[in-house]
């Protein structure tokens, strides 16, 4: 659904309501106020989407209006968001029209409920979708994966599959997820106002969740994350936990020397440095000497993972920078993409994809094995061959598109690479 929303708004002083011949409009209340908002067009995949963006960029505007609505015209399950634009009308003759309007009003007009009523089983659902968007699922989905997958690699018999495999392993994904939210709930804390404009269905961007209720939730998963690392007594685990805890602090947090993620070549390094060091060769060390009691020794399987995901790492650092130029551009956020632009950086990042699975293919190749090596060339060859489909149909005017393919590289290409690598090196 194309929906046009309200993308900040700033009082001003302004004749009623006017257009430009931009995309900029004002609005006069009777009391004399004025705001001025910026018209976008947004995709939303659903209802909560399209209200979360729309209610985010509400400014507390306090006249003492006694009633506050969004409306035009009603969309089907939506009766506060119009298809076309979202205007304030009707005489708002008093009250507060605020961003977190959307506490009762999301409920509902997501539901299709009238607005005075607010169902609990609702109000249950959105949270839970709340947390879900903040938690960022496609990092917490990939994290779990390369832990899964470097952890088969410590398996040398059948008999390794014990309980106690299985015990080490869940402890490595509990904690690793904990720090995983802990490090995209920091960011989206130092990135609320960039947010707004590159990824307003945030639960932070949106009003949804406070900053109070963003620190609360960070501040836990880090103790916790850290907490379960100490308790479980291996030294891999908590070093891999309290270095992504650094990492992740001084990529995001907005301190003197820290926010790294400003100098495009540093935030790549960080990345690369957890996503492919850190998750590769400490977990694998935790399953290696704290699991099976093993001596610490990095295997060739291992190293191949690590110059594999190290390809991978960088793809993720420049491509997640391309569909937020326009947020990056505005707050000095000097990316890869704003300095090089977003077709150079896109075709950099397919390039980089393709020599990882070209790389794969050769390693394939030398395997003793004819199964182990018909599996890591064939399949390494099909997914450099979707890859490549799909990235030539990619639009690349359009962030939606964008957008996609990057989740696409994570859902996809991805894990596939991970199920097919554990099988080849497990045949």
């Amino acid at each position: 659904m194309d929906t046009s929303v309200l993308m900040g708004l700033h009082p001003i002083s302004a004749p009623s309501i006017a257009t430009s011949g931009s995309e900029f409009s004002t609005f006069r209340f009777p009391s004399g106020s004025h705001i001025a908002f910026q018209v976008f067009s947004y995709r939303s995949r659903n209802n909560v989407e399209t209200c979360n963006v729309v209610s985010s960029q509400c400014r507390l505007i306090k006249n003492h209006l006694s009633r506050s609505a969004f409306f035009p015209r009603c969309n089907r399950t939506c009766n506060v968001v119009s298809s076309q634009c979202c205007l304030i009308k009707n005489r708002l003759g008093g009250s507060a029209f605020y961003r977190r309007c959307n506490r009762t009003f999301l409920v509902n007009a997501a539901s299709g409920h009238p607005l005075e009523s607010g169902p609990s089983w609702n109000s249950l659902k959105n949270s839970l979708n709340a947390f879900y968007r903040f938690s960022r699922p496609h990092t917490v989905i990939g994290t779990a994966l390369s832990i899964l997958s470097v952890s088969l690699l410590a398996v040398e018999k059948p008999s390794d599959f014990s309980p106690s495999f299985f015990v080490g392993l869940v402890e490595a994904i509990v904690a690793s997820l904990l720090m995983n939210i802990y490090i995209v709930g920091l960011n989206q804390l130092s990135d609320i106002e960039i947010d707004k404009v590159n990824k307003p269905y945030l639960p932070l961007a949106s009003g949804e969740y406070s900053v109070r209720t963003g620190v609360v939730i960070v501040s836990a998963f880090s103790i916790m994350s850290l907490w379960l690392g100490w308790i479980v007594g291996s030294g891999p685990l908590f070093c891999a936990l309290f270095s992504s805890f650094l990492l992740g602090t001084a990529y995001s947090i907005d301190l003197p020397w820290l926010r790294w993620k400003r100098f495009a070549f540093v935030a790549a390094m960080c990345i690369l440095a957890v996503r492919a060091v850190i998750v590769q060769v400490f977990f694998y060390l935790h399953m290696q000497t704290h699991v099976y009691g093993r001596q610490a020794f990095l295997s060739r399987p291992v190293i191949f993972a690590t110059a594999f995901m190290s390809f991978f790492s960088v793809v993720i650092a420049l491509f997640k920078d391309i569909p937020d130029i326009h947020g990056d551009q505005i707050f000095g956020i000097r990316s890869f993409t704003v300095r090089l632009g977003q077709k150079r950086v896109f075709w950099i990042c397919i390039a980089l994809l393709e020599m990882a699975y070209g790389v794969a293919i050769l390693v394939g190749t030398a395997s003793s094995s004819l199964w182990s090596r018909s599996i890591a060339v064939v399949g390494h060859t099909i997914l450099a061959w979707v890859l490549w489909v799909r990235a030539r149909s990619v639009d690349l005017h359009s962030k939606e598109a964008i957008t996609s393919f990057y989740m696409f590289i994570w859902k996809k290409v991805r894990n596939s690479f991970i199920f097919t690598e554990s099988g080849v090196i497990l045949t």
